[in-house]
């Protein structure tokens, strides 16, 4: 069976999981400056325009649970070089779209070929090599994630300033094609996880269709009203389909992610703060960067969001040296007081002057690189390795929905609850610091009602032989019900 020359080689593997996570993740924050010159170009009104961001980002989100069916049933590592070269198609329809049809088409294959590639890529690199290799990851997966999104900001000012996008996006593309040429070279067989179980195939309607109508919902706040149904019906309805979702995972005899494995008290307070860290950060990026557009020049405003890379760099180091340690715990809740911090300072003055963006966003960058992903290891090492592929489908589905349909909603907001967008806009970050605030206390809370005065360390040794949990997390509520049992060894999804 064929085997890539540089299979197995940690490095390359990690570099293609990099290159796989970066032109998505760097689009997804670099498009708002470069939108009104795509909608000229390509003769698309910006309500189109904002409908297609939409859908690529539903696209994400859904293809969190279809890598984790995927999986269950066909080869890994083959379905790695599939998800690859849809994302190259997808990039190269965006970059050369002559029309709209083609860049609607290539941004939503973006969107969806990334999360695949994200669920399909990154678990395997976590459990598949020897443990001095995960704190390596664990740097990896946090840079590649939020130092991309750091980064779009910046990338989108040099494009605006320069009244051009086709270059940022054939620079996605070529990156793309790095990924899939990667993933190639470091092919080896994998097996499917799940081979003889059956599709799911109410879990992916429901994710599928809740996911599209809800950021379908999302995306016609741009010009029409919250009062309209075609606003407020597939939003709410899209969310309440979610909800349906993880009840009927939670009740399944046989479920596609491990909603009941999870309902315990340090994956439940991990997941929280995920979701409040992601809300919070993007939406107030976003919109301390809409109200300073009119302001500034493109190129300005984005080296303003420059130090938040410098932020997720911190964060990433400083998580490579606490993730096998109890301090874990109390670097998530680290982590949402630097972004609360970096709210706080961004909405110091009305509206915010550059001094206030550049340090607001390097604390935002600690934050949300403290939070996130070492909320994911929360959850992680709180059932078996063999199961981290669901648990990061489940993490990263919640984090997608949070980041991509807050914002907008808060964006709405910002523009109608007051007489002027900037009023609006420091409205709007109050709520972002509330969210933010909120997922630290809560997350405080369910450690206290858990019974936890003590945060355990995790056995990383124990829990990378996929026979154990890195540790036993209480049950929920366990101080007012009186349960002294954890998560047992013996749980599956």
């Amino acid at each position: 069976m064929f085997k890539g020359p540089l299979a197995g080689r940690y490095p390359v593997v990690a570099a293609m999981v990099v290159f796989a996570l970066v032109p998505y993740l760097a689009l997804s924050a670099a498009l708002g400056p470069i939108t009104p010159i795509i909608a000229h170009e390509l003769e698309m009104s910006p309500q189109t325009l904002n409908v297609t961001v939409g859908l690529a980002n539903a696209g994400y989100a859904v293809g969190t649970v279809l890598a984790v069916q995927f999986a269950q049933h066909l080869p890994q590592r083959r379905m790695l070089i599939v998800y690859g070269s849809l994302l190259v198609i997808g990039s190269v329809l965006t970059a050369s779209a002559v029309n709209a049809g083609m860049f609607i088409v290539g941004h939503v294959l973006q969107g969806l070929c990334t999360s695949l590639l994200l669920i399909a890529a990154v678990p395997p690199l976590i459990t598949g090599y020897p443990e001095a290799r995960l704190r390596e990851t664990a740097v990896v997966l946090n840079m590649c994630i939020f130092g991309a999104v750091a980064l779009g900001p910046v990338f989108a000012g040099i494009q605006a300033e320069s009244d051009d996008w086709r270059p940022l996006f054939w620079v996605i593309a070529g990156i793309a094609v790095a990924a899939l040429v990667l993933s190639v070279l470091t092919f080896e067989y994998t097996p499917p996880a799940g081979k003889g179980t059956k599709i799911d195939s109410i879990a992916l309607g429901l994710a599928s269709a809740g996911c599209v109508a809800g950021f379908f919902g999302a995306s016609e706040l741009l010009t029409h009203s919250f009062s309209e149904a075609r606003v407020w019906a597939p939003l709410i309805g899209g969310l309440l389909l979610i909800v349906v979702l993880f009840i009927r995972e939670y009740t399944a005899e046989h479920p596609l992610l491990c909603v009941r494995s999870l309902f315990s008290t340090f994956p439940v307070a991990g997941i929280v703060a995920a979701i409040c860290a992601a809300g919070a950060s993007v939406s107030a990026t976003l919109l301390t960067s809409t109200v300073l557009t009119d302001r500034m020049t493109p190129l300005h405003l984005g080296l303003l969001y420059l130090p938040e890379v410098g932020g997720a760099v911190i964060a990433a180091i400083v998580f490579g040296r606490v993730f096998r340690t109890r301090l874990l715990h109390y670097y998530v809740l680290a982590g949402l007081t630097f972004l609360s911090a970096g709210i706080v300072v961004m909405n110091s003055a009305q509206p915010p002057t550059s001094p206030l963006i550049a340090v607001g966003s390097g604390l935002v960058g600690v934050g949300v690189g403290s939070s996130v992903v070492p909320a994911l290891f929360i959850a992680g090492f709180s059932l078996r390795s063999n199961q981290v592929q669901r648990v990061f489908a489940i993490v990263e589905l919640m984090r997608a929905v949070a980041a991509f349909l807050i914002a907008p909603v808060l964006l709405y907001v910002a523009t109608t609850v007051e007489s002027n967008p900037v009023s609006g806009t420091r409205d709007a970050l109050w709520i972002c610091l509330g969210i933010s605030v909120a997922g630290a206390v809560l997350g405080a809370a369910l450690y206290a009602l858990g019974g936890v005065r003590h945060p355990p360390k995790p056995s990383v040794s124990q829990w990378m032989t996929g026979e154990r949990p890195g540790w036993d997390s209480p049950p929920l509520f366990a101080r007012l019900t009186g349960s002294d049992g954890g998560n047992r060894p013996d749980e599956i999804c």
